[in-house]
């Protein structure tokens, strides 16, 4: 079987050394080529994957500080809804305190009134009986 590759003129071939090869020149500096080409390829694949890797963790740690972010802005928006119910619950105790004094204001002038008419009455009684108490 050996002496049938040896004995076969297209299977073995003499390189520029002068060495036997199985393949022709040709196709061994091709294979030659393919090989480097394929580490290169290989390298420049290793580049590349360094490079994505990179990219993802750059990107993933913008991810998590645009959702901090948002959970502020978030928080923040929620602070305000906050506030500002407060304040309209404010603003309405104060207009109801605000109608409340007023009707009070009110029953305070009437009463002022009332008395100030009563002074009066009660004057003209007094001026009255003293009249008719020197007649």
């Amino acid at each position: 079987m050996a002496d049938d590759a040896i004995s076969a003129p297209g299977n073995l071939h003499f390189d520029d050394l002068n060495k036997l090869r199985v393949m022709p020149s040709d196709v061994s500096d091709e294979t030659i080529s393919l090989r480097d080409e394929c580490k290169d390829f290989i390298d420049k694949f290793e580049g590349y994957r360094e490079l994505v890797g990179t990219f993802t963790g750059l990107m993933d740690h913008i991810a998590k500080e645009v959702e901090e972010e948002k959970m502020k802005a978030i928080g923040a928006r929620n602070l305000l809804k906050t506030i500002r119910r407060q304040r309209d619950t404010q603003q309405q105790q104060l207009k109801e305190m605000i109608a409340e004094k007023k009707v009070q204001l009110e029953r305070c002038h009437m009463e002022a009134e009332q008395l100030q008419q009563q002074e009066n009455d009660q004057r003209e009684f007094v001026e009255e009986f003293a009249a008719h108490g020197q007649q």
